[in-house]
């Protein structure tokens, strides 16, 4: 099993600076040993202008055997000779891959003691692997590849040259070349796509393999175009750490997308939370009360299919579910904490069929438009937009009434004039560690106004809660219902 890296170089930057990078001097063969045999780094050429260092991994198919991964490809119970005779020893594989993780496993974090500014330089390379396994041919090996910036020569490997009719076997010749990689992006690379190629591991596939897979792919694997793919074969096809994984990928884009830290977009349950959300809920019923209004409000407006948008962790689903006038129930939520915990509230492991078929939960961000919410009667926002910043407003009013369109929305936020009556919450203080703002009545209708005006919708209020005649209700809520065509042309007129 061999693989080659090289780069060149000129005399203000010497093409040896790869033995620093990967912490293996050029003037030296060097052996280590692992779970399955020995590997060997050795530098076929060193000198300023070109480097080649290879990586020569001897496996021990007893070895492979006594771990009982060594039965055939990915473990099939074959015949008894196949533990011994296969193609483990000679094609690249996971066991290549996680022999260049641990010999270069400096290299592939990005440090280097001895010249710390070397890991963040782009530099020529050149891959080579002479044998590789590619179930998808030349062109899977091209699409995994060179959206990651690398030229890709895959060339298939005859069965035998000797009978060309026989056609190619499942091998191919692997060359890929860059100038515009670091030595550690090229490495994390290898290490996820040789086994995703190969499409088998030698080792039991556990959870801790989906840390691994987001360590070595951050910075490309959740905007690669074959993700999905990536993911489930990394990972074995295991379903459940593959959809693990597929959601931690999901938050990491949206968060690059969003320009902020994951942990800020997966906020929207407290750490300690498994139940009801916050304290007020249990404190008092107005929560019930927010809940019977939105139902009324979607009663009234004859909805049959209902979106939830910012569900949190599914208290307004799950009363939605109980009423069999509503036929179609869709959950979303930024946050992956919230819908697992709403997940289980629901008991969507163990719904019936026909209740299963009414409901689904699913990852989305209320700043960007997505087309898996069109098409609903009714959407409500439930106590949501006070948990955005107010530049992101916008983002959401043209998400929902801009580009979702459903034909109801139901909007409830906190009313900041009743914060007064609040005996537990200091003067000045928001009702929640995460609202941007709370806004009072004047200021509410005034944002609801322009936007019924802007999308073609009329708008009414509804108080929720006690209605206190100096502050208000608690909770203010908008009832937002589209015109009819001929209502919104004649304002268009």
């Amino acid at each position: 099993m061999f693989l080659t890296i090289s780069t060149t170089g000129t005399p203000e930057r010497p093409a040896t600076d790869l033995g620093f990078l990967l912490h293996k001097h050029p003037d030296k063969s060097q052996a280590f040993s692992t779970s399955y045999g020995k590997a060997h780094v050795l530098y076929p050429e060193a000198d300023a202008g070109r480097c080649t260092a290879a990586l020569l991994l001897e496996v021990d198919a007893v070895a492979l055997v006594r771990s009982g991964k060594g039965k055939g490809r990915g473990g099939a119970p074959d015949a008894a000779l196949a533990q011994y005779v296969n193609d483990r020893p000679y094609a690249a594989s996971s066991l290549l891959a996680v022999a260049l993780n641990d010999v270069f496993s400096s290299a592939v974090r990005g440090h280097c003691k001895a010249r710390p500014e070397l890991p963040e330089q782009v530099r020529p390379l050149r891959v080579e692997i002479p044998a590789l396994p590619a179930r998808g041919g030349p062109d899977l090996v091209v699409k995994l590849f060179e959206p990651l910036g690398w030229t890709v020569t895959a060339e298939a490997v005859a069965l035998d040259t000797e009978f060309p009719e026989w056609g190619a076997s499942r091998y191919v010749h692997l060359v890929l070349e860059s100038e515009s990689l670091t030595l550690a992006e090229a490495l994390r690379h290898l290490y996820v796509l040789l086994p995703v190629l190969d499409d088998t591991k030698h080792y039991w596939v556990s959870s801790d393999e989906v840390d691994k897979l987001l360590r070595a792919g951050e910075g490309w694997l959740p905007a690669h175009p074959e993700h999905k793919l990536i993911t489930s074969r990394y990972l074995s096809r295991r379903w459940s750490l593959t959809r693990q994984a597929m959601e931690r990928l999901e938050l990491v884009r949206l968060a690059e997308a969003d320009d902020s830290e994951v942990e800020a977009i997966d906020n929207a349950v407290e750490e300690a939370a498994d139940g009801e959300a916050g304290g007020e809920e249990k404190a008092t019923p107005l929560a019930v009360r927010r809940r019977d209004a939105i139902i009324a409000a979607l009663h009234e407006s004859g909805a049959a299919r209902v979106l939830d948008l910012g569900c949190g962790q599914g208290q307004l689903v799950q009363a939605l579910l109980k009423d069999v006038r509503f036929t179609e129930i869709v959950g979303t939520d930024v946050s992956m904490r919230a819908l697992t915990i709403a997940s289980r509230r629901l008991k969507l492991d163990r719904m019936g069929e026909r209740q299963a078929s009414r409901v689904q939960l699913f990852q989305s961000s209320l700043a960007y438009t997505d087309n898996r919410l069109k098409g609903y009667d009714a959407a409500v926002l439930s106590e949501v937009i006070e948990h955005l910043d107010l530049p992101r407003l916008p983002a959401l009013e043209y998400a929902v009434f801009g580009s979702a369109r459903p034909r109801t929305v139901v909007v409830t936020t906190p009313n900041v004039e009743y914060n007064v009556r609040w005996e537990t919450l200091p003067a000045g203080h928001v009702r929640h560690g995460d609202h941007r703002f709370e806004w009072t009545r004047e200021e509410f209708r005034s944002w609801a106004t322009t936007v019924s005006e802007r999308h073609g919708y009329d708008v009414a209020f509804v108080p929720v809660g006690p209605d206190d005649p100096e502050v208000g209700p608690p909770t203010q809520m908008a009832v937002f219902k589209q015109r009819n065509t001929s209502e919104k042309e004649a304002t268009a007129a």
